[in-house]
């Protein structure tokens, strides 16, 4: 964890480089007044856990005030705290309890979109000449009265939405209650980076950019081309949403975006705060990460879609992933994480066993990058079953039952074994806490040496130790069958890593020179003969 000065952090501008960084999703995380909602309050009861586990920072989904049609996406006002949550007092406890625990403060900034319900849509919707009259995407129907072009949105169905009172379309990438800002509009910008100011003289060490690459939007508003159908992926979008049906050229990954990340940098920097991008793209997801994470202009570092998507991580995959990062760009930072509020829990998604899980948060911990853990993941957390009746998300509602949407991963956090909502209210929790969580929980896990949760605490553990597993080089990946092997590297130590990602022996062959077994408080093996078996992994430190 970071150096703590009384209750200030010590300034260091790189102090995101190689940290992991841990989500709350502060909806379900610690209901502090009997709500069945969690709120700040709560969050700073267990602020204790993260700091206990060896987190370097926390993330906090957005707690701004917002009608929660998007359950805080949609916000209508990015400068107050919405009562659901507490106050902006709240908030302050928040970071000061996490500062005095060498806890970083990154919050979820929501910046392509607003609710629908924020006085700059109110006031640009009155008519087509008010002063926010070009604050969002306004077009002009075709001749015939149907929308500017063929844009789709990711929640289903066209990406355009009639308004009555200016006889035009606005843009919403997602709800029709979460209108598209336009950054072409530099009054737009400046307004957004005031937010930023706002929060970071309030303490906060960063934020977390939700759909960076949705920021601009073609100006020219031309149609999105077909993608053919042995190309769609759905790790952006589930299967049965037509989203997948177009290469999204136009509707998102604009070149203008990234004059706007370097003028939020330049508000960074001098408070040494950081920022990590979602980008949001099946196609080009590493590539606009690494344009938007290189140069030391634009945000520091992004995470794409490669391992949150459906189909689990393989050594040939893991191999991929990185060529195309290099090529990309060498200096460009990616933050990796394997599960988060929008995905199924990785452990049920790629149907993981319990070695097989653990040798997967050994691979996150030894991998060059920065790190997201989601809340509960430390736990190892299946997906919640959830019924249709008990759902709340709007995504999962539509497209019931092939897409269950996002409430399986949005449970409340379990502390305890023995209520029914696992400690985390003392009221009905707004999502239920299903059974197979309960003894699950941290208490039950806390003391078993063995457990999933002490796994990651001596996992992070290890990575802290070994300061070449947080800012040292990495070598490619090599993949031989289920094998991935690489190395990492700086002028202190060098570590040799081989996992078995898969259910049969593999067998790896150690580079020259002598080396020395590492890592078998996490699990690691020796492997002297280069075998390993089925999830097993190696770690060997060069003498």
């Amino acid at each position: 964890m970071a150096e703590v000065k009384g209750n200030v952090l010590a300034m260091d501008p790189d102090w995101w480089r190689g940290a992991v960084i841990y989500q709350i999703y502060p909806r379900s995380f610690q209901d502090a007044n009997g709500d069945g909602i969690g709120d700040l309050a709560g969050i700073v009861q267990r602020l204790d856990h993260i700091a206990g586990l060896g987190a370097d920072a926390i993330w906090i989904s957005p707690f701004f005030t917002s009608p929660m049609k998007d359950f805080g996406y949609d916000v209508s006002d990015y400068c107050d705290v919405d009562p659901m949550f507490g106050t902006l007092a709240d908030f302050d406890a928040v970071v000061a309890r996490a500062h005095g625990l060498g806890l970083r403060v990154m919050i979820d900034l929501v910046l392509s979109h607003t609710s629908d319900q924020h006085p700059w849509f109110v006031e640009s919707r009155r008519d087509r000449t008010n002063p926010k009259a070009d604050w969002y995407v306004w077009a002009d129907p075709r001749p015939d009265g149907t929308p500017p072009n063929n844009w789709l949105s990711i929640f289903g169905g066209s990406a355009w939405q009639w308004d009555g009172r200016r006889q035009q379309y606005y843009l919403h990438n997602f709800l029709t209650s979460q209108p598209d800002l336009n950054f072409h509009h530099m009054p737009v910008q400046d307004a957004l980076l005031e937010v930023v100011r706002f929060w970071l003289d309030r303490g906060v060490d960063g934020f977390r950019l939700d759909t960076i690459n949705f920021y601009i939007a073609d100006k020219y508003l031309r149609d999105n081309p077909p993608l053919p159908p042995g190309l769609r992926n759905n790790t952006i979008a589930p299967s049965v949403n037509p989203y997948n049906h177009q290469l999204h050229l136009f509707d998102k990954n604009q070149p203008e975006n990234l004059d706007f990340l370097r003028r939020f940098r330049a508000v960074l920097d001098p408070f040494g705060a950081a920022a990590v991008g979602e980008v949001g793209d099946a196609q080009r997801g590493l590539e606009i990460m690494a344009e938007y994470s290189s140069g030391g202009d634009k945000v520091q570092m992004c995470y794409p879609f490669e391992m949150l998507q459906p189909a689990r991580l393989t050594a040939p995959l893991l191999a991929q992933t990185f060529a195309r990062m290099e090529a990309a760009a060498p200096d460009a930072w990616p933050c990796w994480a394997y599960s988060n509020h929008d995905t199924v829990r990785h452990v049920t998604r790629w149907q993981l066993s319990d070695p097989a899980a653990r040798a997967y948060t050994a691979l996150l911990m030894c991998l060059r990058g920065s790190l997201c853990l989601y809340q509960g993941e430390e736990l190892g957390l299946p997906e919640a079953e959830l019924e249709l009746a008990e759902l709340q998300d709007p995504y999962g509602i539509e497209f019931w039952p092939e897409f269950k949407g996002r409430d399986g991963c949005r449970t409340p956090m379990p502390w305890i074994t023995d209520n029914a909502a696992a400690g985390f209210s003392t009221g009905t929790p707004w999502l239920p806490v299903k059974a197979p969580h309960r003894p699950l929980a941290v208490a039950a896990q806390d003391g078993d040496a063995g457990s999933m949760l002490n796994h990651y605490r001596r996992a992070l553990a290890f990575r802290r130790a070994h300061r070449v597993l947080r800012t040292g080089a990495m070598s490619l990946p090599e993949a031989v069958g289920d094998v991935a092997s690489f190395v990492r590297s700086d002028r202190d130590e060098t570590i040799f890593c081989a996992f078995n990602l898969g259910d049969g022996t593999g067998r790896f062959a150690q580079p020259a020179g002598h080396w020395s077994p590492v890592g078998g408080d996490i699990g690691a093996t020796a492997a002297a003969d280069g075998t390993l078996g089925p999830w097993q992994f190696a770690l060997l430190r060069r003498e």
